[in-house]
Order: structure tokens, then sequence, then C-alpha cells
């Protein structure tokens, strides 16, 4: 009997290397996602998740990251920045390493400090406050362009289009929404355009009346809006019902059907820079297909966040590791990542090496208005 239980202590001894082994090899690689879920910013934070769940799925029936299996934890941070503190904590606090997002760049700003604190890598689908990567973080990626890029894009259609008209502007107050109208303000000044107004409104705004008021007395040919594609469909809507015919020209905040939804016929002639549709690349064209046969819309942002997950999980197979500070050498390295909107390069700073902003319209496509490529 003695002799017995010697045997089996020993076999347990020669097992227990392999099962904590095998346990090791199973354990699980943490990704957070930090978006709006909910509230007024609900569709891009919900398109960005699904996006990180899908990359994750297709992922692990690969075999998941160097052979562990990724798990998505996420938290609503509203689009609010001390929200979004409280959700940056809670995804530490969950174990995560990487985050993808969060969406809005005032959030981005702030989470991004505290994830560097702790050694997480965070990539954003969709913030694009240049500040964001210009205060030298290691830990700060992006696949969406900059502001300040699709400023410069925003500036040369208005010069073109817009030589000699009354150009107001107006904004929402908020980081994002300030610094696009500001950048493109800039912008406009440097090819010799000067703005007739430039306004801040409340954040979350729903009475534009005494905007719409120094825009009439002001006879203004031209606003360009810094805010959210919600505010930006009232906007249109109130002009249109007190006779401004002005157009609206804004960024890749109002990248939402939504707008003609809210703002009805009168979001015809809408204009807005955004990148080129990933949904139309060849990279995508799978991705897509799978996308439709489940019924599940290809925005650009889910698109975008699918992307990061491909970025990071492509570096942390070349160099073989999943430890962050040897992956985001790897994402400076200037190596071309291959994604479903195409290659993808970063810079010293983490920002993308490409820039593809164009500019889109409304119009009428059917029984619906769209944005579609300015032609």
């Amino acid at each position: 009997m003695q002799k017995d239980r010697m045997v089996t202590n020993r076999a347990l001894i020669l097992f227990l290397p392999l099962f904590l082994l095998a346990a090791t090899a199973r354990a699980d690689v943490l990704i957070g996602v930090g978006a709006p879920l909910s509230g007024a910013q609900a569709a891009v934070g919900q398109q960005i998740l699904k996006g990180v769940q899908l990359a994750v799925e297709d992922l692990n029936a690969s075999g998941g990251l160097n052979g562990e299996k990724i798990l998505v934890v996420s938290g609503d941070d509203l689009a609010d920045p001390k929200q979004g503190g409280v959700i940056a904590k809670k995804l530490i606090s969950d174990g995560v390493k990487f985050v993808i997002g969060h969406a809005t760049s005032n959030v981005s700003l702030d989470a991004s400090e505290l994830y560097q604190e702790k050694n997480i890598l965070m990539i954003s689908p969709s913030a694009i406050n240049p500040k964001l990567t210009e205060r030298g973080l290691w830990n700060v990626f992006r696949v969406a362009s900059r502001d300040d890029h699709q400023a410069a894009v925003a500036a040369g259609y208005i010069k073109d289009h817009f030589d000699n008209k009354k150009i107001a502007f107006a904004h929402d107050r908020s980081n994002s929404g300030q610094m696009l109208a500001d950048a493109t303000r800039k912008k406009i000044g440097l090819l010799g355009l000067r703005e007739i107004l430039f306004e801040g409104v409340s954040i979350s705004e729903k009475d534009f009346s005494p905007l719409i008021a120094k825009l009439k007395a002001q006879q203004a040919d031209l606003l360009y809006w810094g805010g959210s594609y919600l505010e930006a469909g009232l906007l249109i809507k109130q002009m249109r019902e007190q006779g401004l015919k002005t157009v609206l020209m804004s960024g890749d905040m109002i990248a939402s059907d939504e707008v003609a939804l809210i703002a009805g016929p009168g979001a015809e002639g809408t204009v807005m820079t955004f990148p080129l549709p990933a949904r139309t690349r060849p990279e995508a064209k799978d991705l897509v297909k799978k996308l439709e046969s489940k019924t599940i819309e290809s925005d650009s942002y889910l698109l975008n966040a699918y992307a990061s997950v491909q970025v990071l999980a492509d570096a942390a197979r070349k160099i073989k590791s999943t430890d962050t500070k040897k992956i985001a050498e790897e994402l400076r390295s200037g190596t071309n990542f291959k994604t479903v909107i195409g290659e993808i390069s970063f810079d010293k700073q983490g920002d993308r090496s490409r820039s593809d902003y164009t500019i889109f319209t409304w119009k009428k496509s059917g029984e619906k208005i769209l944005f579609s490529v300015v032609e």
C-alpha cells in the first residue's frame, strides 16, 4: 500500500509540470474595448465593439494570439472623459493587456495616460485629435487619420468651391469638434480665405435657432460644423425649416446614415471629409460578404476596429511575443501590416503613415439619401 502511494505521488509530481505548462498555453489574453455603447455616440461605439468581437472570433478560430485564446471585455465610456477614466480603471482591473479604443479623442487623451502607467497598449480606431499621438506616449496608436489631415483636404475643397463666398464655422465645444473646426479654419486662412463667423454651441445642443439667426444675418454660403452626426442632422433640419440654404460641411464625425434620417430631404448637398469606404477595398471583400450573410452593416468604424486587432495580432506573431512594449516597437518599425482596410504602417508617433481622406456628399439614391464619394 505504501509502495502504491509512493508510485501515485511520483506520477502526480511528474504530471504537475505538464499540467501547469498546458494551463499556461491555454491562458487567456484580454483585449479591452473602451467606447460609447449607449448615449448619443452609441452607433460608433457599437460598431467598434462588433468589429473587435468579429476579429477576435476569427483569430481564436485560427489558433488565437500566439496560441493563446483571446477574450474581449468592454466598458461603456459614454464618450465622456470622466466616465472614460472610470472605464479605463475597470479595464485595468480586469487585467487587459491591450485596448481597442477609445472612440473619441477627449476620452482617449486621458485614458491613454492611465494605460501607459500599467504597460497597456492602446489602438484607437477613430480618435482623430493630433494631440493624442503628439505627447510622446509609447503605448498609443491609431488607425484613423488625424484631424489636421482631413482639415487640409476640407480646405482644398472649400477653396475650389467657395472662393469669394461667405464661410462660417461652428463647433460643439468638444475637444474633437473644436479641434477640427479650428484646424480647418486655419487651413483656409493659409489659402487666403477668411471666415465670417466662428461660433461655439453647447455640446448636445438641440435648438440651433440662435446660430441660424447669425447665419441668416451674415448670409453664409457654407457652414463648417465641428461636431457629431446627431447635431449635424438637427442643425440641417432646422436650417431648412427656417428657409436657410447654407451648405453644411463637416468631417468624419458625421459619417452616419442617420444624418439624412434626422435632417430629411434637406440633407442633400451636405459635404464631408471621410476616408474612402473600407468596405469597397478588395482586402475587405471576404469580411464584407461574411457580414452580409449575418445581416451586419460593414460600417467603416467596424472595419477600422477589425483592422486594429489584425495589426496587433500580426505584430505579436512577427515578434513571437505578447509583450506590449515589444509590440509597440514593432508597430513603430515601419512594417506594413495587411488588414481589411488595406496595408497600414505607423510613423514614430503612432500615426498612420498614409492618410486616405476624400470628399463625400449626401445625395439621393433610390428612396434614400446616402453619402458617396464626390466624382
